[in-house]
């Protein structure tokens, strides 16, 4: 069931002392490249780094404690594992986590540190499902999705019920988009609070199953996607989708060397540290693709988890 601002509101009290209230910065140098005024709700300053931990610790905590107690398992390429571990840890019960090989070293240890069990496999979402369905007959430990669950759902739409909160009169909202958590929950609050406000998902040409999903009316699964934005590779749920195509008002690809461009503004400009998939509604921004112009618009920058070592910058 799709949640309702009632569920939004509930997962917002649930998981208020467990997660940071972030805030809302602004650029006057971006504002005028772009000729906007921006507001970036800086979920980069979120525990474990990521909006991510909002819809994890609502799930964990909605658990009763029979289904806790066996302990909670995913499959995700960083950011939700991360997540999942720090709200297992937070509830006292054991995270198992499978994890593409591939994901960047940065990630691996931030789940590790969390105290996660981890299951290393191969970067496909067949060998994660597969690994994932072992550890759950192996543990009997709750499966949480990464996305595609309307309990991350209504956490994830807490961050827009604090960005609507803090900036009022907001005539666009922009997220990336990969399994569609981030965009659906906040075109859920969006509508419910603000329904004359636009949202818009940004996703990477690359990675481009979110825009075509939307314009065909049905999912189109990701197949082997190639973008630097490793957070944005998974393909829509059912549930996400179904949200996205009534809620969302556009979908918008972003090209590689723009969402560099736009990680690079960010950090040089506004002196935070954000990861590529975050910087690709702004990427949008920067290459026209969605119309700005002297509009109010808000960002949610949905992570900062960075291997330092593999910058796609000099």
């Amino acid at each position: 069931m799709t949640p309702s601002l009632t569920d939004i509101r509930a997962a917002a009290d649930r998981i208020r002392r467990h997660i940071h209230r972030t805030p809302v910065l602004s650029c006057a140098g971006i504002d005028r490249l772009v000729g906007a005024r921006l507001f970036f709700k800086c979920e980069n300053f979120q525990k474990v780094g990521a909006f991510k931990i909002r819809g994890a610790t609502n799930a964990v905590l909605s658990l009763n404690e029979r289904a806790a107690a066996a302990g909670v398992a995913t499959h995700s390429s960083g950011n939700h594992a991360a997540a999942l571990a720090l709200a297992a840890r937070l509830r006292g019960v054991p995270a198992y986590v499978v994890m593409p090989d591939t994901a960047p070293q940065v990630k691996k240890e931030a789940v590790a540190g969390y105290g996660a069990k981890i299951t290393f496999c191969a970067p496909t979402l067949e060998a994660r499902e597969a690994g994932l369905a072992r550890i759950v007959a192996d543990t009997g430990a709750a499966f949480i999705p990464p996305y595609n669950d309307e309990r991350i759902i209504a956490g994830q739409a807490t961050a827009a019920l604090e960005l609507l909160a803090d900036i009022p009169d907001l005539d666009l909202i922009l997220t990336p988009v990969g399994g569609g958590g981030l965009v659906s929950g906040t075109a859920l609050t969006v509508r419910s609070l603000s329904p004359s406000s636009r949202v818009i998902a940004a996703e990477p040409r690359g990675a481009d199953d979110a825009y075509r999903s939307f314009r065909a009316g049905h999912i189109i699964p990701s197949v082997n996607p190639q973008t630097i934005a490793d957070g944005l590779l998974t393909s829509l749920g059912d549930k996400t989708f179904a949200i996205i195509r009534d809620c969302v008002d556009d979908v918008v690809t972003v090209e590689e060397a723009d969402i560099i461009r736009a990680m690079r503004l960010i950090w040089e400009r506004m002196k935070i540290i954000v990861e590529p998939s975050a910087a690709v509604p702004l990427g949008a921004l920067l290459s026209r693709s969605v119309d700005v112009q002297g509009k109010r618009v808000a960002i949610i920058l949905s992570g900062g988890n960075v291997d330092l070592a593999r910058l796609p910058f000099s």
